[in-house]
């Protein structure tokens, strides 16, 4: 009876540790309130949002640099670079939409209102912009220029797609700011 006991509860450690890996995973593709209520009803609502901010971020010269680096080289200088932004916004309370090759976008202000929104993105730009020099100086020729484009405005977010969904947001704004990035220069936010 002991053995029986010490394995079941062995068993229960398991699916406890298992069932934690999955929320962390679960937690890193969306925000946690969209994970609770895709956990509580099997989907979520798309939601309109109407004061966000919206930021891209993309490398200057990307596809012309990425040539001529080595596939290790490249993807190890895209991940120190995102690692970053990551850290950055996750200090700030930024949610992190996705990556779309060497693109980030980021919104503040969804899926929990905020009404400092537009302030605390531009904190975070303006250290994204300060990581992005720093690492220049670091790296040299391998470490990228970047450019950031920020609006605000309302948004519609939703999960879109069955296998590999995603969180994702549409509008106005974050045509806006995608547009804003492309029109800034490098190492500036516009």
């Amino acid at each position: 009876m002991l053995l029986f006991s010490l394995v079941l509860a062995r068993q229960r450690n398991k699916v406890r540790k298992e069932r934690d890996r999955s929320e962390t995973l679960l937690l890193n593709i969306l925000p946690a309130e969209v994970a609770d209520e895709l956990k509580r009803t099997g989907g979520a609502q798309a939601k309109q949002f109407d004061d966000v901010t919206v930021l891209f971020t993309d490398f200057v010269n990307f596809t012309t640099a990425a040539s001529r680096m080595s596939p290790q080289l490249l993807v190890a200088e895209l991940h120190h670079c995102f690692k970053a932004f990551d850290e950055i916004i996750s200090r700030h309370n930024i949610e992190k939409i996705k990556t779309i090759g060497d693109a980030y976008m980021a919104v503040c202000g969804l899926p929990a209102a905020d009404e400092r929104h537009a302030e605390k993105m531009v904190a975070a730009a303006i250290e994204m912009a300060a990581c992005m020099r720093d690492r220049q100086r670091e790296a040299g020729n391998t470490a990228f220029q970047g450019r950031i484009g920020i609006h605000s405005g309302s948004v519609v977010a939703g999960i879109v797609g069955v296998k590999k969904f995603a969180y994702d947001i549409w509008g106005d704004t974050v045509n806006t700011a995608a547009r804003m990035e492309q029109k800034s220069e490098a190492g500036r936010i516009n």
